[in-house]
């Protein structure tokens, strides 16, 4: 067993982990781990798709093919976003750290290290190597399917396949905001999408469900989202972004398909919002202990008809309010025997989870919605956005 003294820092570990193969990062985690804090054994599992298990990426001889996402010391690392130590044969403890990207979640780093290193100084440096090789993930991701496929339980749907690859992540994190967000039926999804994009004074945000099914679906949502993002970039206003999207399904699809699209811009400095609610998904807001829907003018989805004006309205949002905005999928959900998910489900679903970060408050209305349908096989695609304003400091501005 190698010596190392718990003071000691990991020097150059950024540079290590830029220098491997894309492939190749969980054995340079291994070597750089081993070498530096003593570590005998080190595993990475990424969430899978539906958040509901942990998988391990290139797994060491004899380790389970998966562990929860909730329970368990590293089902209890990713939930709650912080170190689980958990005690170990032979003088050792096993150290599970959340690996996460600017508030976007990926999974668990796994190392069994000597107790002297499983200390607060030991942890703390483990866990900022997790945050250095989670960013690394992400940009090996473009190079290589090992740590996507890593999150795959079974087989994605082609229509699946494409929305996944559309989406910004499943969270996002900021001073002045954090986001939270969750798709089902995670494997076989089709139609429903979010987005966001923030700058130095604004963050943009849209929830869209495109009508149909399958792969259909998600041509409709790709046209959607890259018009969207297309508008978006040309700098122009967020009617000017549903005008210019809305002209271009319609010139796509001729009026016979549509998106149903809720779009929301935030003004980081002062929290005035402007939306546009272009068909069906619904926006609550919790603020203290009231929870309400925010009713905005239903306008004509992206698409329906060829020329279509949109309107902007203004509301606001003070630090410590809570928005999560929801799919038709979600809110107009019913059981087997026809009983509506509905409003006051959703209330009960926000209710319960005031102390929750905004993935899990996501995750908790999707568990809610898959226990009233019975089955995480839902008919209809479920979308789930949270987001938990924080505000600017004035002193940082």
């Amino acid at each position: 067993m190698n010596t190392v003294s718990t003071s000691e820092p990991l020097p150059s570990v950024e540079s290590a982990l830029r220098s491997a193969p894309s492939d190749a990062l969980v054995a340079t985690a291994r070597r750089l781990l081993g070498d530096r804090a003593g570590a005998r054994e080190v595993t990475l599992l990424l969430a899978d798709y539906a958040l509901r298990t942990l998988r391990p990426v290139d797994p060491l001889p004899g380790t389970e093919e998966a562990v929860s996402a909730q329970d368990g010391p590293a089902g209890r690392a990713f939930t709650g976003q912080r170190p689980v130590v958990e005690p170990a044969a032979e003088g050792t403890a096993v150290v599970h750290v959340p690996v996460s990207v600017r508030g976007d979640r990926l999974g668990v780093l796994c190392a069994r290290v000597p107790l002297p290193d499983a200390g607060p100084a030991g942890v703390g440096r483990i866990a900022a190597f997790a945050t250095a090789l989670g960013h690394e993930i992400a940009a090996a991701e473009r190079d290589t399917d090992l740590y996507l496929l890593a999150r795959r339980s079974r087989r994605l749907t082609l229509a699946a396949e494409m929305q996944w690859q559309l989406l910004p992540g499943r969270g996002c994190e900021r001073p002045e905001f954090e986001i939270g967000a969750h798709l089902e039926p995670a494997y076989t999804v089709g139609g429903d999408n979010f987005d966001w994009s923030a700058d130095g004074d604004h963050l943009t945000l849209t929830v869209t469900d495109g009508m149909g099914r399958g792969v259909d679906a998600a041509l409709l949502t790709g046209v959607t989202v890259g018009a969207l993002r297309n508008a978006r970039r040309a700098g122009l206003c967020l009617a000017d972004q549903a005008r210019l999207a809305d002209q271009a399904v319609y010139a796509q699809f001729g009026g016979k398909a549509y998106a149903s699209t809720l779009l929301l811009r935030f003004d980081l400095a002062t929290g005035t919002v402007r939306a546009v609610d272009a068909g069906s998904p619904r926006l609550y807001r919790r603020r203290g202990d009231t929870v309400r829907h925010i009713e905005l003018e239903a306008q004509l989805p992206l698409g329906m008809f060829e020329e279509t004006a949109y309107d902007e309205q203004i509301f606001s949002v003070r630090p410590g309010d809570r928005l999560v905005a929801v799919s038709t999928g979600v809110h107009g959900a019913r059981s087997p025997e026809g009983g509506l998910f509905g409003e006051e489900a959703l209330r009960r679903a926000l209710d319960t989870a005031p102390a929750r970060a905004p993935q899990e408050v996501a995750r908790s209305v999707v568990a809610g919605l898959v226990a009233h349908f019975g089955s995480s096989d839902l008919t209809a695609d479920a979308a789930v956005v949270c987001l938990d304003w924080h505000g600017r400091d004035p002193a940082a501005s």
